[in-house]
C-alpha cells in the first residue's frame, strides 16, 4: 500500500482513467466493427466522420498510438470506396 497521500491519490485516479480509457477504447472499436460490417455505401459514409473522430480523440488521449489510428482511418476509407 502506498505511504503517501498523494500517491494513494494517484492510485485512484489511475483507476478512474483506466475504467474511462477501456470504455472508449471498446466502443471506438464496436462502431469500427460495425462500420466494417456494413453493406450500404451510404450508411458507411455517415458513419465515417464519428468514426474517425472517435480514433482521433483515442489517439489524443494515448489510448491508442497516432499511426494506428491513421491506419484504420485509412483503412475504413478504402473500404468504403470499394463498397
Amino acid at each position: 500500500m502506498a505511504n503517501h497521500k498523494s500517491s494513494v491519490k494517484r492510485i485512484r485516479q489511475t483507476e478512474t482513467k483506466n475504467l474511462q480509457n477501456r470504455y472508449y477504447a471498446k466502443t471506438t472499436r464496436n462502431a469500427v466493427r460495425d462500420l466494417r460490417n456494413t453493406k450500404d455505401k451510404e450508411d458507411a459514409l455517415k458513419r465515417l466522420p464519428k468514426v474517425s473522430s472517435m480514433l482521433d480523440k483515442l489517439a489524443k488521449k494515448n489510448v491508442i498510438h497516432k499511426n494506428k489510428a491513421s491506419n484504420l482511418k485509412s483503412k475504413l476509407a478504402k473500404m468504403i470506396n470499394k463498397l
